[in-house]
């Protein structure tokens, strides 16, 4: 199977579990408080066994581009179990890194061992701005790490991210992605031309698109 063949069925199982809802005339609201005709909850995923070994048959191809690699490290939390059930796959070692250090205990941001050297291959779920992946990636490079690259499971694809990741020197990969999802949605008839025409504005600019929900008078 292709890359690009494994990305288009990927997507048909994301959107056959409502693991992406696609709501361009009813947005959700993220935890950022931006507006968003999509929602993506890869965590679902690990309820469908099927659907789980396809997901980590596509994490394994990335990692297979990767080169070598010594260790796998999860993005806390939705990152963790993926990268697990690749890290097994892959007979490596796996840790995991927190947003920032636990404010009890020991203290730590990584958990795991994260040894001088290592080279590490970073698994997310879900790519949107970037940041909580080159956090990670930040964490692990501070305690001697080398950095494999960051590996995720869908992205939105934004321009921001893509250029934040270029600019710390970071190859990223995913399993699929927002305009593969979206091109299965229309071929399906899961959402209209027009739908998807406002789902096309949102993706080129998310900010100005969520702004002009929230001013619209209700």
């Amino acid at each position: 199977m292709t890359e690009s063949d494994h990305a288009i069925l990927f997507a048909e199982a994301l959107l056959q579990i409502n693991a992406i809802r696609l709501s361009p005339q009813k947005p959700y609201t993220w935890a950022s408080g931006l507006k968003s005709p999509v929602y993506c909850d890869n965590r679902l995923l690990l309820s469908y066994p099927d659907l789980r070994v396809l997901a980590i048959d596509g994490l394994f191809s990335l990692a297979e581009k990767s080169g070598t690699i010594d260790a796998i490290a999860g993005v806390a939390t939705a990152g963790i179990p993926h990268g697990v059930l690749l890290a097994d796959r892959l007979n490596l070692p796996f840790l995991y890194v927190r947003s920032k250090p636990k404010e009890h205990g020991k203290g730590n941001q990584i958990e795991g061992v994260c040894q001088p050297g290592q080279r590490i291959l970073v698994v997310e779920d879900l790519i949107s701005t970037g940041g909580s992946s080159l956090q990670a990636v930040e964490a692990l490079q501070q305690a001697g790490a080398k950095i494999a690259g960051v590996i995720a499971l869908f992205t939105y694809g934004f321009p921001e991210s893509v250029n934040r990741f270029k600019e710390a020197g970071i190859p990223i990969q995913t399993v699929s992605n927002y305009t593969t999802v979206l091109d299965v949605a229309r071929r399906k008839g899961q959402i209209s031309e027009s739908e998807a025409g406002l789902m096309i504005s949102w993706y080129k600019d998310p900010r100005a698109w969520s702004d002009r929900i929230i001013e619209q008078p209700v």
